[in-house]
């Protein structure tokens, strides 16, 4: 055994000698080679077409955009979601689990997974009444996939996309939240003033907020779940509900701005997100192509307003509140309200899309990711 141990001693001494040269080669170079092990990268991943199946705001695929290098393009990631006729489909929502390194890409038919790490696509599956925008559990594992405005949602399971169960509601299933507590998950119907909550242990509506004045469209909820804010139909403005007592709080219109035709959407304000810091309240304008920022407590006071290149119909936030993400495709600097980029893919072409979702890369792999509703942060680790 003494031939052995010696054998094994040298391997060991050839091991440590190469890990002190290049660690030795990382601090030549200036790097801090604990540092550089943990380096995180950050990236906007936006889904196109995001905006119905119009090609001309960024073509076709995922694309992906540094955070840390002036949101400059960096790929594009091919997808699937074709239509019969051989066109892409409107992409209808994006969300990410974790702990499935995977992005699901929700289409007018059905849903795409794919692997974050090989960038294929994993498995494509249409559903019967078509897909909206969906949302995953904390966990990673569950998700909360609205029909196409029909009455039910699918609850499906991620990794394999098989149905786990459906959940009736009124009409017309729509936008979705699933909390960050993952006790339960939030449920609009465009054809309901309601906003229909559901425990999510065994999947059943267990209370309604509302009446809102008209039919939901986006919403947002704070970290806490205690406050819901919403679009409605009719509203330049948004309304707020309490989701502990089901109550709803105020009604708030912007002021200064008139109503007025909008191209999508079929409404003045579509387009609701909350800062990360739960300070302020930001709403799209999509006939006057702005945004509109109010504080986000009582007596919610209009701030300012924000004007855009294109027509808004979603906004989102970076996770540390320092970016807003209009779906115009405009970078804004929240403390100075200015518009600091426009994001552009390869070929020089203005990006806009309704679906984009912010993640953080260590070594390969996902460690933290945004939303794509513009969810409060506040109490969040």
């Amino acid at each position: 055994m003494t031939w052995f141990k010696s054998y094994f001693n040298i391997l060991l001494a050839l091991f440590f000698i190469s890990t002190g040269f290049n660690q030795s080669l990382l601090l030549a170079k200036g790097e801090d080679p604990k540092q550089h092990k943990q380096e995180v990268r950050r990236y906007l991943y936006v889904a196109v077409p995001g905006i119905r199946n119009y090609l001309g705001y960024g073509g076709h695929g995922l694309l992906v955009f540094d955070i840390d290098n002036g949101h400059k393009f960096v790929k594009r990631i091919p997808l699937q979601g074709y239509k019969k006729d051989g066109s892409p489909s409107n992409i209808k929502g994006i969300a990410v689990s974790i702990a499935l390194n995977s992005v699901f890409i929700s289409t007018l038919e059905g849903l795409q997974r794919l692997d974050l790490s090989t960038e294929k696509i994993i498995w494509e599956i249409a559903y019967d009444g078509g897909a909206d925008r969906m949302s995953i559990s904390p966990d990673g594992m569950t998700m909360y996939l609205p029909s196409l405005e029909k009455d039910f949602w699918n609850v499906v399971n991620c990794e394999t996309g098989v149905i786990i169960t459906k959940i009736k509601v009124f009409d017309r299933a729509h936008n979705t939240i699933y909390g960050p507590s993952g006790s339960f998950a939030y449920m609009a119907d465009i054809s309901s003033p309601f906003l229909f909550v559901s425990e999510t242990k065994g999947h059943t509506i267990i209370k309604k907020v509302g009446p809102f004045s008209h039919g939901i469209r986006p919403f947002t909820i704070n970290s806490q779940e205690s406050r819901v804010f919403v679009n409605v139909n009719e509203l330049l403005g948004f309304e707020v509900g309490d989701l502990n007592t089901g109550k709803v709080l105020a009604s708030v219109k912007v002021e200064g701005w008139d109503k007025g035709p909008v191209r999508r959407h079929g409404n003045p304000s579509h387009g609701i997100g909350l800062t990360p810091d739960e300070e302020e309240i930001w709403i799209s304008d999509g006939h006057n192509m702005r945004l509109h920022l109010f504080q986000a407590n009582p007596p919610y006071q209009q701030l300012t307003t924000i004007p855009l290149q294109d027509m808004p119909g979603w906004i989102t936030f970076s996770i540390d509140g320092k970016y807003g993400y209009p779906s115009s495709g405009e970078v804004i600097d929240v403390e100075t309200r200015k518009i600091i980029h426009l994001l552009q893919d390869e070929h020089n072409n203005y990006v806009a899309s309704e679906k984009m979702i912010e993640l953080h890369f260590q070594n390969g792999k996902i460690i933290a990711k945004g939303d794509q509703f513009g969810l409060g942060r506040k109490t969040l680790k």
